[in-house]
C-alpha cells in the first residue's frame, strides 16, 4: 500500500512538472500614463473615470533569458522577437483557461486603480486584465487569484512615482532628465536594476514610457534585469503631465 501511494505521488509530481511552464522570469511592467496619452493616437479613460497620475500596471510577463535572432548567432543579449517558441517569452498556455471574474472579486477595486485600461477600443478594464492573463498568466504557473495579487503587491512594494519623485523627477511639460538619473533613482529606490522603455510625444520628443522590473519565476522578488532591451530612448526624455 505504501509504494502505491508513492508511486501515485510521483506520479502526480511528474504530470504537475509535464504541464508547468518553464520560463526564467518575469518582466513586471508599468507604464506612464501621461506617455501613453500624450502621442498622435491618444488615449481614452476606462468606465471608472481617470486614472491616478501614477505608473499603471501593464503586466506580469514570463519571459527567457535565452533569446537569439534567427540566424542562430549570439545578439549580445538583446531582447529579439524570436527565441524558444518563436519569441522570447511563453504566451497563450492554455487557451481554455478564461479570467473568471469571481476569481478575482476582492481585488476588482486595487485593479481598478493599479490596473486601469488607457486603450480606446474598450472601456473596461476587466477586458485589459483578461487579455493580459490569458496571453501572459496562463504561462506564469500562477492561479488566477495568485497572478492578480503578486502583480499588485510589486506596485505597493516599490512605488515608482514616489521613488522618482524622491529624486526629483516629477511630471512636467517643460522639464527633461537624463535618462540615467531616471535608471538610477529606480535601482537605488528598488534594489534593482530596471529596464527603461521610451515612446513618443505628438511633437516627436522622447517620453518615458514604461519601467520593466525584472522579478524571480515565484513572482515575489525583484532582481536585476537579466537582458538589456532596444528602450527608444534618448539621453534625455520627459516625463509628461497627466
Amino acid at each position: 500500500m505504501t509504494k502505491l501511494v508513492l508511486s501515485l505521488a510521483l506520479l502526480s509530481l511528474l504530470a504537475v512538472s509535464a504541464t508547468a511552464e518553464r520560463f526564467d522570469f518575469f518582466y513586471f511592467v508599468q507604464q506612464w500614463p501621461g506617455s501613453f496619452c500624450d502621442t498622435q493616437r491618444g488615449c481614452c479613460f476606462p468606465d471608472t473615470g481617470k486614472p491616478a497620475a501614477e505608473f499603471g500596471i501593464h503586466g506580469l510577463w514570463p519571459n527567457y533569458v535565452d533569446c537569439r535572432g534567427g540566424g542562430g548567432g549570439d545578439d549580445g543579449g538583446v531582447i529579439s522577437m524570436v527565441g524558444r517558441r518563436g519569441r522570447c517569452w511563453p504566451q497563450f498556455c492554455d487557451d481554455g483557461n478564461e479570467l473568471r471574474p469571481w476569481e478575482i472579486r476582492d481585488l476588482i477595486k486595487s485593479l481598478d486603480q493599479s490596473w486601469p485600461t488607457l486603450a480606446c477600443k474598450g472601456g473596461r478594464s476587466f477586458d485589459f486584465w483578461s487579455q493580459e492573463w490569458m496571453k501572459h498568466g496562463t504561462c506564469s504557473n500562477l492561479g488566477q487569484h495568485e497572478y492578480f495579487a503578486a502583480s499588485l503587491a510589486l506596485k505597493a512594494k516599490h512605488n515608482l512615482s514616489a521613488i522618482l519623485a524622491g529624486a526629483g523627477i516629477v511630471p512636467s511639460d517643460t522639464e527633461t532628465y537624463f535618462l540615467s538619473s531616471i535608471r538610477d533613482a529606480i535601482a537605488e529606490g528598488t534594489g534593482a536594476k530596471a529596464n527603461l522603455e521610451c515612446n513618443r510625444d505628438a511633437d516627436g520628443e522622447s517620453q518615458l514610457y514604461q519601467v520593466y522590473q525584472c522579478v524571480d519565476k515565484a513572482g515575489k522578488k525583484l532582481i536585476d534585469c537579466p537582458l538589456s532591451m532596444n528602450s527608444k530612448c534618448r539621453d534625455r526624455v520627459k516625463l509628461p503631465v497627466f
